[in-house]
């Protein structure tokens, strides 16, 4: 799931791949100092925070430039995504990290303490019951995140991707209050961690081991964090090159995987939720 936006300067000119027209945006030779937005509430290492990652930067005039969901996902096949500078501001730029976070789904890893709090279920975990309320916990302020980087088009395009089947939550529920949840984005064998959020302890931490258990189940192959934390290392997050993810991207955009291979709205159990997310492939 995304942290902190680093950049640094790009040289003039096009953007070259082979996307939609829509992706081909004048991108200006701009230099953004690190920012403190946050896509999650853990804080960077300091180390991270001083890394950079290359990034095609729209123009602010893109601003009127509409972005569909189909030109959404064909970005997400190229391996870029979409990024506000905070919820005010109505431009999106074009991300391409140097280094990629993946969590490889077959080296999952649930901490010995976390397996146990899946296992006693505290709370009920269950999927697509209510976006709007998910993506509104990813982009309150939190500890270290005084601004958020979802704004309303961010909202209203992966709204449109929910509909279509392509934006899926995990929502962790006590009694009838939401404390915590993720969303992403599907594509053939592919999930892209957009956002999570937490308002309890070990709220997010449990709908990230309920998400590698459905995954791994339907058929999934790459789970895609696209920055990650020392919090997402604990699970066995990694960070790959530039070239090394596309090969990955690639294959595992090949074929379908099915998200709905538990029901969504029947809790599946903590013991097959952790069996599941932790079972090594023969």
């Amino acid at each position: 799931m995304r942290s902190t936006k680093l950049w640094r300067r790009l040289p003039a000119g096009l953007l070259t791949t082979d996307i939609e027209p829509e992706l081909q945006l004048q991108v200006s030779g701009t230099h953004f100092a690190p920012s403190d937005t946050m896509r999650r509430q853990e804080p960077l290492s300091p180390r991270r925070k001083h890394r950079n990652f290359s990034a095609i930067m729209a123009s602010r005039d893109s601003a009127h430039i509409e972005i569909t969901p189909e030109v959404l996902l064909k970005a997400y096949s190229c391996g870029i995504f979409p990024m506000a500078e905070s919820a005010d501001d109505p431009a999106l730029y074009w991300i391409e990290p140097e280094l990629r976070g993946i969590i490889p789904l077959d080296g999952f890893h649930v901490p010995s303490r976390l397996a146990r709090t899946v296992r006693a279920e505290p709370f009920t975990v269950v999927c697509n019951r209510n976006f709007e309320a998910v993506i509104d916990g990813c982009a309150e302020p939190g500890p270290g995140r005084s601004r958020t980087w979802i704004n309303g088009r961010i909202r209203t395009l992966y709204r449109k991707l929910y509909d279509i089947g392509h934006c899926h939550t995990v929502e962790v529920y006590d009694r009838e209050v939401l404390v915590g949840g993720l969303y992403g984005v599907s594509l053939g064998r592919t999930f892209f961690g957009e956002s999570m959020f937490h308002r309890a302890r070990d709220a997010s931490k449990i709908a990230l081991v309920h998400l590698v258990a459905r995954l791994r189940a339907g058929g999934f192959k790459l789970l895609d964090t696209q920055f990650i934390t020392q919090h997402l290392k604990s699970f066995g997050a990694a960070e790959v090159q530039r070239r090394q993810y596309h090969k990955l991207l690639a294959d595992a955009l090949v074929g379908e995987a099915d998200f709905t291979v538990f029901p969504l709205a029947t809790p599946l159990p903590g013991d097959v939720a952790v069996a599941r997310a932790v079972a090594r492939s023969k």
